[in-house]
């Protein structure tokens, strides 16, 4: 009798072991036959992020742009090397790939024939960068050149500064908006879902890289001191100011979220980011700003094919604000899930507050 309880419990100790030996090799959760899960993207290169989009993406207003984006063969993209996917922080990335060109509609990032300053599709451009990279994040930013034309209507504002007698840029604006921002929605949906479309082609899942459209900060405050209120800073009438930095914005803002939401992507709202930061926000020292002034190159004047880009960068981040949006973008990614709104904190940086759900 005793015997057979030796041999029982000796019986029981083997098979535990066996069993602790099955959970080891395949893991809590798993059933036999079950794939491991994947390690991140699929392919072969360096763990890399990828910016798309216009302007604010490429780095117009940040200086220092790479030859070829600078006006060699009429491209005009204005993609800089202080452009915030230079300078964003993530885990294990080490390669940073920019595909954003000035001046791009929703169009020319989707597939198709549409180009910007000579280049083809941002979408189809990617579809070569996943060739020889391993894509964890994707950002994006477009939409203000569809038919918001959130720059012309920056134009408009600075004419009507200049004829005093007639009516401020923002009467007309007031009307159409958010039509304007309407219309804008679905070719933006389009070019993201033209973006997933590539990197499924690519054999990548949802789960192996994060998808985020951003939208803009806001360039300008409605309290610009009066001695900057000109051509020597920013010549925008008050209240034309304040619906620039109040309605124009925060609608746009809206109409992007609304995109994201069809499309799939994580949100990331710009819209405050640049708050005491603004352009002629700094009076005398406009070393705290994160925005150009009115930028006109005279240089450029003398210039046939640059004089029409002598103020492109006006009104557009510079340096220091890609750098201040890269703080929030990396906080942004490391989260991994939900919505956020770039605000600045108590050390003066950027950060990525989430978004607190309705309940």
């Amino acid at each position: 009798m005793r015997r057979f309880r030796w041999w029982w419990g000796a019986l029981v100790l083997a098979c535990v072991a066996v069993l602790a030996g099955f959970f080891a090799f395949s893991g809590p959760g798993l059933k036999p036959g079950q794939p491991l899960p994947r390690k991140g993207p699929p392919g072969t290169g360096p763990l890399t992020v990828v910016a798309i989009g216009d302007s604010t993406v490429s780095g117009e207003g940040a200086g220092d742009y790479t030859p070829d984006t600078d006006g060699r063969n009429g491209d005009w993209c204005h993609r800089s090397v202080n452009a915030f996917v230079q300078k964003v922080r993530i885990p294990d990335v080490t390669a940073r790939v920019n595909l954003a060109c000035s001046g791009a509609p929703a169009e020319q990032v989707s597939l198709g024939g549409v180009k910007q300053w000579g280049e083809q599709s941002q979408a189809q451009q990617l579809a070569a960068v996943v060739k020889n990279h391993r894509v964890a994040a994707v950002v994006i930013a477009i939409g203000a050149n569809d038919d918001p034309k959130f720059s012309a209507q920056v134009s408009e504002c600075f004419k009507a500064w200049f004829s005093a007698g007639g009516p401020s840029c923002n009467v007309a604006l007031q009307k159409t908006w958010q039509s304007k921002v309407d219309a804008m929605v679905p070719k933006v949906v389009n070019a993201v879902g033209d973006v997933k479309k590539v990197l499924a082609q690519a054999g990548y899942v949802p789960a192996d890289y994060q998808l985020v459209l951003q939208s803009y900060a806001t360039p300008v405050a409605t309290d610009v001191p009066p001695g900057l209120q000109n051509l020597n800073g920013c010549p925008f009438r008050t209240d034309d100011l304040l619906w620039i930095s109040t309605t124009g914005i925060t609608t746009l803002s809206a109409g992007l979220k609304q995109a994201a939401v069809q499309s799939g992507a994580r949100f990331l709202d710009l819209a405050r980011a640049g708050e005491h930061h603004e352009a002629c926000s700094g009076g005398a020292n406009p070393a705290s700003e994160w925005f150009t002034r009115l930028t006109l190159h005279l240089n450029d004047l003398g210039q046939t094919d640059r004089a029409q880009h002598a103020l492109q960068e006006s009104f557009h981040p510079n340096a220091a604000g890609h750098a201040a949006i890269a703080d929030c973008l990396s906080e942004f990614l490391a989260g991994r899930d939900g919505n956020a709104a770039c605000l600045s904190g108590p050390d003066g940086k950027l950060h990525a507050v989430p978004e607190v759900a309705d309940r």
